[in-house]
Protein backbone atom coordinates (compact mmCIF):
# COMPACT_ATOMS: atom_id res chain seq x y z
CA UNK A 1 0.00 0.00 0.00
CA UNK A 2 1.08 3.79 -0.82
CA UNK A 3 0.25 6.00 1.29
CA UNK A 4 1.32 10.07 1.44
CA UNK A 5 -0.16 11.79 4.37
CA UNK A 6 0.94 9.43 7.13
CA UNK A 7 4.86 8.17 6.47
CA UNK A 8 4.93 5.64 9.41
CA UNK A 9 8.19 4.02 8.50
CA UNK A 10 9.22 7.78 8.41
CA UNK A 11 8.18 7.85 11.84
CA UNK A 12 9.69 4.72 12.90
CA UNK A 13 13.02 5.72 11.42
CA UNK A 14 12.81 9.21 13.61
CA UNK A 15 12.13 7.50 16.54
CA UNK A 16 14.61 4.99 16.42
CA UNK A 17 16.88 7.85 15.62
CA UNK A 18 16.33 9.84 18.53
CA UNK A 19 17.10 6.72 20.87
CA UNK A 20 20.31 6.58 19.02
CA UNK A 21 20.93 10.24 19.26
CA UNK A 22 20.32 9.47 22.93
CA UNK A 23 22.46 6.62 23.57
CA UNK A 24 25.34 8.41 21.48
CA UNK A 25 25.06 11.34 24.09
CA UNK A 26 25.01 9.28 26.85
CA UNK A 27 28.03 7.68 25.75
CA UNK A 28 29.85 11.12 25.09
CA UNK A 29 28.98 12.56 28.26
CA UNK A 30 30.42 9.82 30.13
CA UNK A 31 33.58 9.64 28.31
CA UNK A 32 34.25 13.56 28.78
CA UNK A 33 33.43 13.65 32.43
CA UNK A 34 34.51 10.27 33.62
CA UNK A 35 31.53 9.28 35.27
CA UNK A 36 28.94 6.81 34.55
CA UNK A 37 26.57 8.74 37.22
CA UNK A 38 26.12 12.34 36.36
CA UNK A 39 22.30 12.76 37.10
CA UNK A 40 20.28 10.89 39.49
CA UNK A 41 18.15 9.33 36.46
CA UNK A 42 21.02 7.61 35.46
CA UNK A 43 21.50 5.36 38.32
CA UNK A 44 19.29 6.55 41.35
CA UNK A 45 20.47 3.61 43.73
CA UNK A 46 23.64 3.76 42.29
CA UNK A 47 23.71 7.64 42.85
CA UNK A 48 22.42 7.39 46.90
CA UNK A 49 25.47 4.75 47.31
CA UNK A 50 28.24 6.98 45.54
CA UNK A 51 27.06 9.72 47.50
CA UNK A 52 27.50 8.07 50.77
CA UNK A 53 30.57 6.93 50.18
CA UNK A 54 31.88 10.15 48.46
CA UNK A 55 31.02 11.76 52.29
CA UNK A 56 32.79 8.71 53.99
CA UNK A 57 35.49 9.28 51.54
CA UNK A 58 36.07 12.84 52.88
CA UNK A 59 35.07 12.33 56.40
CA UNK A 60 38.23 9.65 56.45
CA UNK A 61 40.18 12.22 54.99
CA UNK A 62 39.75 14.86 57.67
CA UNK A 63 40.37 11.96 60.13
CA UNK A 64 43.70 10.93 58.79
CA UNK A 65 44.50 15.27 58.99
CA UNK A 66 43.83 15.10 62.46
CA UNK A 67 45.91 12.07 63.38
CA UNK A 68 48.65 14.15 61.40
CA UNK A 69 47.67 16.99 63.76
CA UNK A 70 47.69 15.21 66.63
CA UNK A 71 51.53 13.86 66.06
CA UNK A 72 52.20 17.09 65.79
CA UNK A 73 51.10 18.53 69.04
CA UNK A 74 52.40 15.28 70.75
CA UNK A 75 55.95 15.90 68.73
CA UNK A 76 55.92 19.96 70.23
CA UNK A 77 54.98 18.33 73.89
CA UNK A 78 57.56 15.62 73.66
CA UNK A 79 60.49 18.19 72.81
CA UNK A 80 59.89 19.72 76.25
CA UNK A 81 59.48 17.06 77.87
CA UNK A 82 62.98 15.64 76.63
CA UNK A 83 64.69 19.03 77.83
CA UNK A 84 63.27 18.98 81.33
CA UNK A 85 64.09 15.37 81.36
CA UNK A 86 67.60 16.49 80.73
CA UNK A 87 67.35 19.15 83.34
CA UNK A 88 66.03 16.82 85.97
CA UNK A 89 69.15 14.28 85.40
CA UNK A 90 71.80 17.29 85.29
CA UNK A 91 69.71 18.23 89.04
CA UNK A 92 70.59 14.27 90.18
CA UNK A 93 74.11 15.00 89.69
CA UNK A 94 73.95 18.42 91.62
CA UNK A 95 72.61 16.83 94.61
CA UNK A 96 74.41 13.66 94.44
CA UNK A 97 78.19 15.97 94.14
CA UNK A 98 76.30 18.21 96.73
CA UNK A 99 75.74 15.58 99.59
CA UNK A 100 79.67 14.96 99.30
CA UNK A 101 80.21 17.40 102.79
CA UNK A 102 83.75 16.49 103.47
CA UNK A 103 84.90 17.70 100.14
CA UNK A 104 82.75 20.19 99.23
CA UNK A 105 83.55 23.91 100.34
CA UNK A 106 81.16 26.50 101.22
CA UNK A 107 81.70 28.14 97.85
CA UNK A 108 80.64 25.22 95.77
CA UNK A 109 77.48 24.07 97.49
CA UNK A 110 76.19 27.81 96.69
CA UNK A 111 77.40 27.66 93.20
CA UNK A 112 75.88 24.49 93.06
CA UNK A 113 71.99 25.58 94.33
CA UNK A 114 72.47 28.24 91.86
CA UNK A 115 72.69 26.07 89.26
CA UNK A 116 69.78 24.23 90.95
CA UNK A 117 67.61 27.24 91.21
CA UNK A 118 68.94 28.06 87.58
CA UNK A 119 67.40 24.39 86.39
CA UNK A 120 64.36 24.79 88.59
CA UNK A 121 63.49 28.01 86.65
CA UNK A 122 64.47 26.24 83.12
CA UNK A 123 61.79 23.81 84.23
CA UNK A 124 58.86 26.45 84.76
CA UNK A 125 59.98 28.27 82.10
CA UNK A 126 59.68 25.32 79.48
CA UNK A 127 56.36 24.50 81.18
CA UNK A 128 54.96 27.77 80.31
CA UNK A 129 56.02 27.93 77.07
CA UNK A 130 55.98 25.44 75.32
CA UNK A 131 52.59 26.00 72.89
CA UNK A 132 51.29 24.49 69.57
CA UNK A 133 49.57 27.68 67.75
CA UNK A 134 48.92 29.50 71.01
CA UNK A 135 47.55 26.66 73.65
CA UNK A 136 49.95 25.87 75.78
CA UNK A 137 50.92 22.15 76.17
CA UNK A 138 52.96 21.61 79.76
CA UNK A 139 51.81 24.30 81.91
CA UNK A 140 48.28 21.96 82.80
CA UNK A 141 46.39 23.26 80.37
CA UNK A 142 45.81 20.19 79.27
CA UNK A 143 44.80 18.63 82.31
CA UNK A 144 41.69 17.61 83.46
CA UNK A 145 39.66 20.00 85.79
CA UNK A 146 38.84 17.51 88.54
CA UNK A 147 36.52 18.82 91.67
CA UNK A 148 34.96 16.98 94.92
CA UNK A 149 38.53 15.32 95.94
CA UNK A 150 37.96 13.26 99.03
CA UNK A 151 40.06 14.08 101.96
CA UNK A 152 40.86 9.79 101.54
CA UNK A 153 42.99 10.61 98.48
CA UNK A 154 46.39 11.50 98.73
CA UNK A 155 47.56 11.85 95.15
CA UNK A 156 45.80 10.78 91.69
CA UNK A 157 46.93 11.21 88.07
CA UNK A 158 44.09 11.23 85.48
CA UNK A 159 45.77 9.96 81.98
CA UNK A 160 43.13 9.91 79.90
CA UNK A 161 39.02 10.22 80.20
CA UNK A 162 36.48 10.58 77.81
CA UNK A 163 32.90 10.94 78.54
CA UNK A 164 29.29 12.25 77.71
CA UNK A 165 27.65 15.22 79.91
CA UNK A 166 29.39 17.37 81.74
CA UNK A 167 30.74 15.55 84.57
CA UNK A 168 32.18 11.82 85.34
CA UNK A 169 32.55 10.71 88.75
CA UNK A 170 35.48 8.18 89.58
CA UNK A 171 34.25 5.79 92.44
CA UNK A 172 36.89 3.18 94.04
CA UNK A 173 35.59 -0.07 95.98
CA UNK A 174 38.34 -1.57 97.99
CA UNK A 175 38.07 -5.62 98.32
CA UNK A 176 41.59 -5.78 99.36
CA UNK A 177 43.70 -3.67 101.81
CA UNK A 178 47.20 -2.58 101.39
CA UNK A 179 49.68 -4.29 103.96
CA UNK A 180 53.37 -3.22 104.96
CA UNK A 181 55.13 -6.55 105.54
CA UNK A 182 55.46 -7.06 109.54
CA UNK A 183 56.55 -9.07 112.42
CA UNK A 184 56.54 -8.81 116.04
CA UNK A 185 59.67 -9.42 117.99
CA UNK A 186 57.96 -10.90 121.30
CA UNK A 187 61.14 -9.91 124.15
CA UNK A 188 58.82 -10.64 127.04
CA UNK A 189 59.44 -7.29 128.60
CA UNK A 190 60.46 -3.80 128.87
CA UNK A 191 64.56 -4.64 128.07
CA UNK A 192 66.36 -7.97 126.71
CA UNK A 193 66.83 -10.32 129.28
CA UNK A 194 69.44 -13.14 127.93
CA UNK A 195 68.56 -14.53 131.28
CA UNK A 196 71.48 -17.50 132.95
CA UNK A 197 74.48 -16.88 134.41
CA UNK A 198 76.32 -16.28 130.82
CA UNK A 199 74.15 -13.39 130.19
CA UNK A 200 77.25 -10.93 130.28
CA UNK A 201 78.78 -12.36 128.00
CA UNK A 202 75.83 -13.49 125.47
CA UNK A 203 74.48 -11.64 122.94
CA UNK A 204 71.77 -11.63 121.07
CA UNK A 205 71.92 -11.42 117.19
CA UNK A 206 69.56 -11.42 114.45
CA UNK A 207 69.65 -10.06 110.56
CA UNK A 208 67.14 -7.45 109.64
CA UNK A 209 65.96 -7.64 105.72
CA UNK A 210 63.54 -5.75 103.82
CA UNK A 211 63.25 -4.12 100.39
CA UNK A 212 66.39 -2.23 100.38
CA UNK A 213 68.93 -4.12 101.77
CA UNK A 214 69.91 -5.83 105.19
CA UNK A 215 71.91 -5.35 107.91
CA UNK A 216 73.09 -7.32 110.82
CA UNK A 217 72.54 -6.01 114.17
CA UNK A 218 74.05 -7.50 117.83
CA UNK A 219 72.57 -6.49 121.39
CA UNK A 220 73.58 -7.22 125.08
CA UNK A 221 70.88 -8.35 127.96
CA UNK A 222 69.94 -5.28 129.84
CA UNK A 223 69.28 -3.30 126.52
CA UNK A 224 65.72 -1.62 126.08
CA UNK A 225 63.50 -1.73 123.75
CA UNK A 226 63.83 1.99 122.89
CA UNK A 227 67.94 1.66 122.63
CA UNK A 228 66.97 -1.43 119.96
CA UNK A 229 64.39 0.24 118.16
CA UNK A 230 66.78 3.14 117.83
CA UNK A 231 69.30 0.97 116.73
CA UNK A 232 67.40 -0.46 113.86
CA UNK A 233 66.13 2.68 112.96
CA UNK A 234 68.86 3.96 112.39
CA UNK A 235 69.57 1.67 109.78
CA UNK A 236 65.85 2.16 107.85
CA UNK A 237 67.21 3.92 104.73
CA UNK A 238 69.62 1.37 103.85
CA UNK A 239 67.46 -1.97 105.15
CA UNK A 240 63.80 -0.54 104.32
CA UNK A 241 62.44 -1.82 107.35
CA UNK A 242 61.11 0.12 110.56
CA UNK A 243 60.79 -0.68 113.84
CA UNK A 244 58.54 0.61 116.86
CA UNK A 245 58.04 -0.83 120.67
CA UNK A 246 54.76 -2.31 121.21
CA UNK A 247 53.76 -3.59 124.55
CA UNK A 248 50.65 -5.88 125.99
CA UNK A 249 50.02 -6.44 129.34
CA UNK A 250 53.18 -7.57 131.07
CA UNK A 251 54.73 -8.90 127.43
CA UNK A 252 56.91 -6.05 125.71
CA UNK A 253 58.65 -6.55 121.92
CA UNK A 254 59.68 -4.95 118.99
CA UNK A 255 57.34 -4.33 115.66
CA UNK A 256 58.98 -4.45 112.54
CA UNK A 257 57.33 -3.09 109.39
CA UNK A 258 58.41 -2.07 105.88
CA UNK A 259 58.84 1.13 105.11
CA UNK A 260 56.01 1.55 102.10
CA UNK A 261 53.22 -0.82 101.12
CA UNK A 262 52.57 -3.22 98.60
CA UNK A 263 53.54 -7.03 98.07
CA UNK A 264 57.36 -5.66 96.57
CA UNK A 265 57.88 -5.16 100.65
CA UNK A 266 58.88 -7.38 103.11
CA UNK A 267 60.06 -7.58 106.56
CA UNK A 268 62.57 -10.65 106.80
CA UNK A 269 64.68 -11.57 110.47
CA UNK A 270 67.02 -14.17 110.78
CA UNK A 271 68.17 -15.42 114.18
CA UNK A 272 71.98 -15.40 113.81
CA UNK A 273 72.63 -16.35 117.67
CA UNK A 274 69.36 -16.69 119.70
CA UNK A 275 72.08 -15.90 122.81
CA UNK A 276 70.64 -17.88 125.07
CA UNK A 277 66.76 -16.32 125.25
CA UNK A 278 65.38 -19.47 126.26
CA UNK A 279 61.99 -21.15 124.59
CA UNK A 280 59.10 -19.52 126.65
CA UNK A 281 56.00 -18.91 125.46
CA UNK A 282 55.99 -15.45 125.32
CA UNK A 283 59.21 -15.45 123.30
CA UNK A 284 59.61 -15.58 119.48
CA UNK A 285 58.25 -14.26 116.58
CA UNK A 286 55.04 -13.69 115.21
CA UNK A 287 53.09 -12.52 112.23
CA UNK A 288 50.10 -10.17 112.38
CA UNK A 289 46.67 -10.90 111.33
CA UNK A 290 45.82 -11.17 107.43
CA UNK A 291 43.78 -8.83 107.48
CA UNK A 292 44.84 -6.77 110.51
CA UNK A 293 47.58 -5.32 110.71
CA UNK A 294 47.64 -3.92 114.26
CA UNK A 295 46.45 -7.51 115.72
CA UNK A 296 48.96 -10.14 116.48
CA UNK A 297 48.58 -13.98 114.98
CA UNK A 298 48.77 -15.49 118.09
CA UNK A 299 49.11 -19.40 116.29
CA UNK A 300 52.05 -17.92 114.49
CA UNK A 301 54.32 -18.24 117.19
CA UNK A 302 57.90 -19.19 116.13
CA UNK A 303 60.85 -19.86 118.55
CA UNK A 304 63.89 -18.02 118.72
CA UNK A 305 65.83 -21.42 118.35
CA UNK A 306 63.45 -22.92 115.63
CA UNK A 307 64.41 -23.43 112.19
CA UNK A 308 62.04 -21.16 110.36
CA UNK A 309 64.00 -18.42 113.11
CA UNK A 310 67.52 -19.73 112.24
CA UNK A 311 66.81 -19.74 108.40
CA UNK A 312 64.78 -16.30 107.82
CA UNK A 313 61.38 -15.46 108.66
CA UNK A 314 59.51 -13.25 106.48
CA UNK A 315 56.36 -11.23 105.73
CA UNK A 316 55.63 -9.68 102.59
CA UNK A 317 53.37 -7.10 102.29
CA UNK A 318 50.05 -6.73 100.40
CA UNK A 319 48.66 -4.44 97.49
CA UNK A 320 45.15 -2.65 97.58
CA UNK A 321 42.75 -4.88 95.29
CA UNK A 322 39.17 -3.51 94.35
CA UNK A 323 37.57 -1.60 91.15
CA UNK A 324 37.22 1.48 89.92
CA UNK A 325 34.02 2.54 88.17
CA UNK A 326 33.32 -1.27 88.15
CA UNK A 327 36.09 -2.26 86.58
CA UNK A 328 38.75 -4.41 88.10
CA UNK A 329 41.60 -2.34 89.06
CA UNK A 330 45.46 -3.00 89.31
CA UNK A 331 46.85 -2.31 92.90
CA UNK A 332 50.30 -1.37 93.81
CA UNK A 333 50.97 -0.50 97.47
CA UNK A 334 48.25 1.77 98.64
CA UNK A 335 47.75 2.85 94.90
CA UNK A 336 45.08 1.68 92.66
CA UNK A 337 45.09 2.25 88.55
CA UNK A 338 42.90 1.36 86.00
CA UNK A 339 43.51 1.80 81.95
CA UNK A 340 40.77 1.35 79.64
CA UNK A 341 39.68 3.04 76.58
CA UNK A 342 37.56 5.61 78.54
CA UNK A 343 39.23 6.01 81.97
CA UNK A 344 42.74 5.84 82.65
CA UNK A 345 43.20 7.27 86.54
CA UNK A 346 46.08 6.29 89.19
CA UNK A 347 44.59 7.05 92.55
CA UNK A 348 46.82 6.67 96.11
CA UNK A 349 44.06 6.37 98.82
CA UNK A 350 45.35 7.16 102.47
CA UNK A 351 46.31 4.50 104.86
CA UNK A 352 42.67 3.98 106.22
CA UNK A 353 41.02 4.03 103.17
CA UNK A 354 43.30 2.09 101.82
CA UNK A 355 43.05 -0.68 104.63
CA UNK A 356 39.39 0.29 104.89
CA UNK A 357 36.83 -2.30 102.76
CA UNK A 358 33.91 -0.42 100.96
CA UNK A 359 33.70 2.20 98.30
CA UNK A 360 35.04 5.46 97.82
CA UNK A 361 33.78 8.83 95.92
CA UNK A 362 37.40 9.49 95.05
CA UNK A 363 36.76 12.94 93.03
CA UNK A 364 34.69 14.42 89.69
CA UNK A 365 36.04 14.75 86.41
CA UNK A 366 34.84 18.14 85.10
CA UNK A 367 36.44 17.83 81.60
CA UNK A 368 39.53 19.54 80.57
CA UNK A 369 41.81 17.19 78.61
CA UNK A 370 43.36 16.99 75.06
CA UNK A 371 40.65 15.73 72.82
CA UNK A 372 41.92 14.06 69.17
CA UNK A 373 38.93 12.99 66.83
CA UNK A 374 40.69 10.00 65.36
CA UNK A 375 37.93 8.69 63.79
CA UNK A 376 35.31 8.99 60.08
CA UNK A 377 32.46 9.37 62.64
CA UNK A 378 32.02 12.23 65.28
CA UNK A 379 31.40 10.21 68.50
CA UNK A 380 32.71 9.24 71.88
CA UNK A 381 34.54 5.96 70.44
CA UNK A 382 36.16 7.57 67.95
CA UNK A 383 38.16 10.34 70.22
CA UNK A 384 41.13 9.54 72.04
CA UNK A 385 41.26 11.80 75.11
CA UNK A 386 44.92 12.42 76.70
CA UNK A 387 45.91 14.10 79.84
CA UNK A 388 48.67 16.39 79.58
CA UNK A 389 49.52 17.13 83.09
CA UNK A 390 51.79 20.30 84.70
CA UNK A 391 55.27 19.72 84.50
CA UNK A 392 56.44 22.91 86.56
CA UNK A 393 58.75 22.33 89.75
CA UNK A 394 55.44 22.91 91.84
CA UNK A 395 54.06 19.95 90.67
CA UNK A 396 56.67 17.47 90.04
CA UNK A 397 56.73 14.99 93.14
CA UNK A 398 53.88 13.79 95.33
CA UNK A 399 52.33 14.73 98.95
CA UNK A 400 54.34 11.96 100.20
CA UNK A 401 58.23 12.83 99.22
CA UNK A 402 57.54 16.54 98.44
CA UNK A 403 57.56 18.85 95.47
CA UNK A 404 60.57 19.43 93.51
CA UNK A 405 60.18 23.21 94.20
CA UNK A 406 61.55 22.45 97.74
CA UNK A 407 64.77 22.16 96.01
CA UNK A 408 64.83 25.71 95.37
CA UNK A 409 67.13 28.36 98.11
CA UNK A 410 65.66 28.75 101.15
CA UNK A 411 63.45 26.05 100.92
CA UNK A 412 63.72 22.51 102.88
CA UNK A 413 66.09 21.03 100.35
CA UNK A 414 68.29 23.61 99.83
CA UNK A 415 71.93 22.29 99.42
CA UNK A 416 73.77 24.95 101.25
CA UNK A 417 71.51 24.33 104.64
CA UNK A 418 69.98 21.17 104.29
CA UNK A 419 71.57 18.61 106.79
CA UNK A 420 70.53 15.56 104.85
CA UNK A 421 70.15 15.30 101.05
CA UNK A 422 68.36 11.96 100.85
CA UNK A 423 64.94 13.02 100.61
CA UNK A 424 65.67 15.47 97.85
CA UNK A 425 67.21 12.48 95.84
CA UNK A 426 64.04 10.88 96.46
CA UNK A 427 61.69 13.73 94.96
CA UNK A 428 63.96 13.59 92.23
CA UNK A 429 63.72 10.36 91.37
CA UNK A 430 60.02 10.83 91.44
CA UNK A 431 60.13 13.64 89.06
CA UNK A 432 62.18 11.77 86.58
CA UNK A 433 59.98 8.79 87.19
CA UNK A 434 56.84 11.13 86.24
CA UNK A 435 58.45 12.81 83.29
CA UNK A 436 59.26 9.60 81.77
CA UNK A 437 56.10 8.12 82.48
CA UNK A 438 54.15 11.02 80.61
CA UNK A 439 56.66 10.55 77.85
CA UNK A 440 56.39 6.88 77.27
CA UNK A 441 52.47 7.38 77.44
CA UNK A 442 52.94 9.85 74.53
CA UNK A 443 55.49 8.13 72.79
CA UNK A 444 52.65 5.04 73.22
CA UNK A 445 49.98 6.94 72.03
CA UNK A 446 51.90 8.60 68.86
CA UNK A 447 53.29 5.04 67.74
CA UNK A 448 50.55 2.70 68.85
CA UNK A 449 47.15 5.24 68.60
CA UNK A 450 48.02 7.84 66.05
CA UNK A 451 50.19 6.01 63.83
CA UNK A 452 47.73 2.76 63.63
CA UNK A 453 45.55 5.10 63.09
CA UNK A 454 47.20 6.75 60.02
CA UNK A 455 47.89 3.05 58.21
CA UNK A 456 44.12 1.74 58.93
CA UNK A 457 42.45 5.23 57.86
CA UNK A 458 44.72 5.13 54.81
CA UNK A 459 43.61 1.42 54.02
CA UNK A 460 40.01 2.51 55.02
CA UNK A 461 40.38 5.31 52.22
CA UNK A 462 41.45 3.16 49.27
CA UNK A 463 38.97 0.78 49.95
CA UNK A 464 36.17 3.35 50.29
CA UNK A 465 37.31 5.24 47.47
CA UNK A 466 37.67 2.24 45.13
CA UNK A 467 33.97 0.86 46.27
CA UNK A 468 32.60 4.10 45.13
CA UNK A 469 34.80 4.63 41.84
CA UNK A 470 33.26 1.26 41.23
CA UNK A 471 29.88 2.75 41.57
CA UNK A 472 30.05 6.15 40.08
CA UNK A 473 32.95 6.11 37.48
CA UNK A 474 33.05 5.60 33.95
CA UNK A 475 34.52 2.15 32.16
CA UNK A 476 36.02 3.33 29.15
CA UNK A 477 36.52 0.14 27.62
CA UNK A 478 32.86 -0.43 27.44
CA UNK A 479 31.91 3.38 27.05
CA UNK A 480 34.40 3.70 23.54
CA UNK A 481 32.60 0.73 22.20
CA UNK A 482 29.29 1.66 22.92
CA UNK A 483 30.14 5.08 21.69
CA UNK A 484 31.80 3.29 18.43
CA UNK A 485 28.08 1.14 18.44
CA UNK A 486 26.00 4.38 18.88
CA UNK A 487 27.76 6.33 15.68
CA UNK A 488 27.04 3.48 13.41
CA UNK A 489 23.78 3.21 14.02
CA UNK A 490 23.17 6.93 14.29
CA UNK A 491 24.44 6.67 10.80
CA UNK A 492 22.25 3.86 9.90
CA UNK A 493 19.01 5.63 11.52
CA UNK A 494 19.91 9.20 9.15
CA UNK A 495 20.25 6.84 6.36
CA UNK A 496 17.00 4.92 6.66
CA UNK A 497 15.82 8.23 7.74
CA UNK A 498 16.23 9.72 4.18
CA UNK A 499 14.89 6.22 2.39
CA UNK A 500 11.76 6.56 4.39
CA UNK A 501 11.35 10.26 3.25
CA UNK A 502 11.53 9.79 -0.36
CA UNK A 503 9.60 6.73 -0.31
CA UNK A 504 6.28 8.53 -0.87
CA UNK A 505 7.42 9.84 -3.86
CA UNK A 506 7.15 6.46 -5.46
CA UNK A 507 3.44 7.63 -5.68
CA UNK A 508 4.13 9.91 -8.80
CA UNK A 509 4.41 6.55 -10.84
CA UNK A 510 1.16 5.91 -10.54
CA UNK A 511 0.00 9.20 -11.75
CA UNK A 512 1.54 8.77 -14.76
Amino acid sequence: MSRINTNVQSMIAQRVLGQNNFALNNALQRLSTGLRINRGKDDPAGLIASETLRAQTRAISSAIGNAERSDTVVNIAEGGLQEISSLLTELQGLVTASSNSAGVSAEELAANQLQIDSILQTIDRIAGSTSFQGTKLLNGSMDYEVDSVATSVTDFRINGAKFEGSSQDVSVIVTQSAQQGALYLSLGGSQLDLGGASEVTSTFTIEISGSLGSRELTFSSGQTLAQMVAAINTFSEVTGVVASTQTSGNDGGIVLRSSNYGSQEFVSVKVVDDGSIGTASNLGIYNFQSQDNGSIDTSSHQDYTSSAATNGYKDSGQDIGGTINGVAATGSGKTISINTDFLDVEITLNTTAAQTYGAVSALTIQGGGADFMLAPDVNIAGKVSLGIADVAARKLGNSTLGFLDSLGSGQAYDVTTASSLSQAQKIIDEAINQVSSLRGRLGSFQSNVVGATIRSLGVALENTAAAESTIRDTDFASETAALTRNQILVQAATNTLALANNQPQTVLQLLG
